[in-house]
């Protein structure tokens, strides 16, 4: 795990799009696990940027989405579905085949993960996953006590969960108490993972995730057993960190040819 503390968020976010940029320069079709929420507006708002000044090409991306809300239309504006599109979506060139995102209305959620998870594999995998963390450390929505080996699956969200997320609807009686989101087994086979934080609220699952012991009750701290991850913070969200002199170290002895990749 490679923790990298920057100076404020907006360069978390400009650090963040240039993994994911230089992914999509890489690979001829690559596949992206996308996020939504808050922390990643920033990343989308860069990555439309590098879109419109030709720097990077979407056609070829297919991309997953961690989540979506269970009983909400796709064209509520609170769906995980709008998000995207309004964030990124329908500013950049994807194909709308090769976006992914859970369907919550369906009658068979079984089924439906099932067939979200076939996708994945079918796809190829996925190259880069981006993440946010919650703050009791949850990833997706991946609640604390979730199975470290868990595929997509139902999950209900936390009182804490669904207060956060009530912003985005007009009351808390809106906000949904289901969800259908990839596990943490599922997040777990990306080939590069991507989390991002920024602000004091996140100290603590930041200190936890990275320096705590791996437990079920932190559900980010399973990716201590992932090969490649990369965490980037801005210095409050780094706060609660024992050894961030050394992970500030670690960062200026790194070549610059290896940064971003």
């Amino acid at each position: 795990m490679e923790v990298i503390i920057l100076k404020d968020k907006a360069t978390v976010a400009r650090e963040a799009s240039c993994y994911i940029a230089n992914t999509i320069r890489r690979k001829k079709n690559p596949v992206l696990g996308l996020a939504t929420g808050s922390t990643p507006l920033g990343v989308y708002e860069n990555l439309v940027e590098l879109y419109s000044n030709k720097e990077i090409d979407f056609s070829g991306v297919k991309t997953f989405n961690l989540d979506e809300y269970v009983g909400l239309n796709k064209n509520h504006k609170a769906s995980y579905y709008s998000y995207m599109m309004e964030h990124l979506f329908s500013k950049v060139n994807i194909s709308k085949e090769n976006i992914y995102i859970p369907n919550g209305c369906v009658e068979d959620v079984t089924s439906e993960c099932a067939s979200y998870e076939k996708s994945i594999v079918d796809a190829g995998g996925i190259d880069l996953q981006l993440l946010g963390i919650g703050r009791d450390g949850h990833i997706g929505f991946n609640e604390p006590s979730s199975s470290l080996s868990s595929r997509t699956r139902l999950k209900t969200l936390t009182e804490q969960t669904r207060s956060v997320n009530s912003q985005y609807f007009s009351n808390m009686d809106e906000v949904p108490y289901h969800v259908l989101t990839m596990g943490v087994g599922t997040i777990m086979e990306a080939r590069h993972i991507v989390l991002i934080a920024f602000g004091a609220e996140k100290s603590e699952a930041i200190a936890s995730f990275v320096e705590g012991p791996v437990t079920a009750m932190v559900p980010a701290s399973a990716l201590q057993y992932h090969e490649k991850v990369t965490v980037l913070v801005d210095e409050s969200a780094a706060s609660g960190l024992k050894r961030q002199d050394y992970y500030k170290w670690v960062y200026l002895q790194k070549p610059q040819w290896q940064q971003n990749v």
